[in-house]
């Protein structure tokens, strides 16, 4: 299995993933992530490499029909007098469900979401959309979108760290985009110091230990990856994604066998799960782990 198909893998448990930690945090119903899981890949190569949102929508527009363009267009231009705020927070949840719902696309989505939250200055809808920024941009490849990603849900995440400071998860949040290279001019360890802080009053923190194991992967740190996923599977036996990224660490550190023995559990707890109706799995996705197993 290549890291393609890894990718496309975790993709898929995403989902769950986000029932385990942030469940109860969404808008409303019509913001789950699962609704948008492989949104991210309607973007085309190009969009990939720019950096700038205006950039990123002008590729998408492109791939509107001239019926869906004359939609937004007018969305984007009814905003003159009056109650200009509240119209603006209108309009931008009306361009999110558009982009989530008819083009199927997540950057514009999700940016959309991220604008109206900025304008209603509310923690839970600034957390949301941070959350969905901070979790997609961990099954992108393109490292450009991933750093433009990442820099939106940092701004987001302190700017909910604002409205409440005390909040873990925010700083975690936060914390963990310096992995993926929010911060320009800031040491990366200052993103790990805020989920330590955070470890240091609740060393079981899910959340806090599952992204500091991420941020270990991503600097090939295997035995401290595994360390935190253990941590996290201890306390979470059905977290799909962690299992799967525990995994992972074991085979990028060589160890076979230990690889092979969570691959196969990430097996049984789909089934599990799916025998419990909280997780539908798709088959493509189990033959790629079955695959992995028989080459370990």
């Amino acid at each position: 299995m290549n890291r393609q198909q890894l990718i496309y893998i975790t993709a898929a448990v995403t989902a769950v993933f986000l029932l385990f930690f942030f469940g109860r945090r969404s808008p409303n119903k019509k913001d789950n992530h699962s609704d948008h899981e492989h949104s991210a890949q309607a973007m085309p190569p190009a969009a990939a490499q720019s950096t700038d949102f205006e950039s990123l929508l002008s590729i998408a527009k492109k791939q509107l029909t001239a019926s869906q363009l004359k939609k937004i267009t007018g969305w984007e231009n009814s905003v003159v007098r009056g109650d200009v705020k509240n119209q603006q927070v209108h309009v931008y949840h009306q361009l999110a469900e558009f982009w989530k719902d008819s083009a199927k696309n997540f950057v514009p989505y999700a940016k959309y979401l991220a604008e109206a939250a900025k304008l209603e200055k509310s923690e839970k809808n600034l957390t949301f959309a941070a959350h969905l920024f901070l979790s997609e941009l961990q099954t992108t490849e393109e490292q450009p979108l991933k750093v433009w990603m990442a820099k939106e849900a940092k701004e987001l995440f302190e700017i909910a760290l604002k409205l409440n400071p005390d909040n873990d998860s925010t700083k975690v949040g936060l914390g963990s985009t310096y992995f993926f290279g929010a911060a320009d001019n800031e040491p990366p360890m200052k993103g790990i110091g805020l989920i330590r802080e955070v470890l240091v009053k609740n060393p079981n923190d899910v959340f806090a230990n599952y992204m500091l194991g991420v941020g270990a992967l991503t600097s090939g740190q295997w035995s401290k990856a595994t360390e935190r996923f253990e941590k996290v599977v201890q306390i979470q036996p059905e977290n799909l994604e962690a299992i799967l990224r525990l995994a992972d660490a074991y085979e990028q550190s060589g160890d076979k066998a230990n690889a092979k023995k969570w691959y196969q559990q990430f097996l049984q707890t789909v089934k599990a799960l799916e025998a419990k109706k909280k997780f539908k799995s798709n088959p493509e996705m189990l033959n790629q782990i079955e695959q992995r197993i028989k080459e370990l």
